[in-house]
């Protein structure tokens, strides 16, 4: 199982994430990332993983359960 968290406190609010994976992450009314689907579908693994490397601030954490 893949299970993907996100620390707001590092978060630059580049909004990246939310444009690759809309349905994963999501932002605040600060702009501040937010984790909508801890545990996505396993098609969507890879964009997940995609969406941590590409975070300029490494806020998004990916683990294999």
């Amino acid at each position: 199982m893949l299970r993907v968290t996100a620390n707001p406190e590092t978060c630059a609010v580049s909004s990246l994430c939310v444009y690759r994976l809309p349905g994963v992450f999501d932002q605040d009314e600060d702009g501040l990332v937010v984790v909508l689907d801890e545990t996505p579908e396993s098609p969507l693994h890879e964009e997940v993983r995609r969406a941590a490397r590409g975070c300029p601030t490494k806020s998004i954490h990916v683990t294999e359960e």
